[in-house]
């Protein structure tokens, strides 16, 4: 009884050591992460095939297709220094020029907004005219960070998807993306949110294909370039992607918003790569796992505390 005794004093000691360092690390990364509340390059307006615009939109100036996107920070552009960095400007800029029609660009996208705020962005455009033809939608990064529950914010997302599904707008979303790859987010609080973040994201595609939208798994599909450079990849805040990782994410959404709309053709869809390689992140995460006696995951009960009182970084 005593050895037991012993034990288990020893594993309450390991684990409020563990949770002491991750808080630790958390305001860390509260120093790291800028918490942004500046606007991203607005870009909005009319562009034609030959690459020129934005044009006001004016009365009786009509585009043969609307684009709107909705989201946090990364789908307004938060980073780009100039409007034609955002992922918004770079998407319809490829679009009019591959459908060879004219494309107007809506944003409807708030800086530092998660899954709770998108149900306002739809109502602001159900206000503002009539809905667009496609609806491009990045969130997720702000939900993790604010430590909102996976399943609720999958659902809100999903919500959003069926209401601009209902008004006939052809919805593709950019799931969570790869926290991982931000190296100013210490280990193992760094893997932590990763880890999070993957389980979001496959909660989201779930959610908005049952909602009738195009899931695109962006952690999947970015990572890799992201941690192979990221000095192009990231802007001078070292968390907003540049102009070029905009311009991969732009890419990435392409073929889902030419399919949306019957333009992609009889070629299949790219198919999305296997999941992210996090090999190096999971080897701190078990030395930490190790060292406490048991693996350390995503669990509220270790994990939620130590991100509560953090506001998070405009993503």
């Amino acid at each position: 009884m005593a050895t037991t005794a012993a034990a288990t004093a020893g594993s309450a000691g390991a684990g409020w050591a563990a949770w002491t360092f991750l808080n630790g690390q958390a305001r860390v990364a509260r120093e790291v992460i800028p918490h942004r509340t500046d606007n991203a390059p607005n870009g909005d307006g009319l562009y034609r095939p030959d690459g020129s615009g934005p044009e006001r939109i004016r009365p009786g100036v009509v585009a043969d297709l609307h684009l709107m996107v909705f989201g946090d920070s990364t789908a307004a552009g938060l980073g780009a220094e100039v409007a034609d960095e955002t992922p918004g400007v770079q998407l319809t800029r490829m679009l009019a020029r591959e459908t060879d029609r004219t494309v107007r660009l809506s944003t409807k996208a708030i800086v530092g907004a998660t899954s709770r705020g998108l149900s306002g962005q739809v109502d602001a455009m159900l206000v503002a005219g009539p809905p667009p033809d496609i609806a491009v939608i990045l969130i997720g990064a702000n939900d993790i960070t604010a430590v909102n529950h996976v399943r609720p914010s999958a659902k809100r997302l999903g919500a959003a998807v069926r209401r601009l599904v209902e008004v006939d707008a052809n919805v593709v979303v950019g799931t969570c993306p790869d926290l991982g790859v931000v190296t100013a987010i210490p280990q193992p609080l760094r893997t932590v949110l990763r880890q999070w973040g993957f389980q979001l994201a496959r909660a989201q595609a779930h959610e908005v294909r049952a909602a009738g939208g195009r899931p695109v798994p962006l952690a999947d599909l970015l990572a890799r370039e992201f941690l192979a450079a990221p000095d192009r990849m990231f802007s001078a805040d070292h968390y907003h992607p540049s102009a070029a990782g905009y311009l991969l994410a732009a890419e990435t959404l392409l073929p889902e918003v030419l399919a949306s709309i019957g333009e992609w053709g009889s070629a299949p869809l790219p198919d999305p790569p296997e999941v992210s390689e996090f090999a190096e992140n999971n080897r701190v995460l078990a030395r930490i796992g190790r060292a406490v006696g048991r693996p350390l995951r995503p669990r509220r009960h270790i994990d939620e505390p130590v991100l509560r009182e953090q506001t998070g970084p405009t993503a």
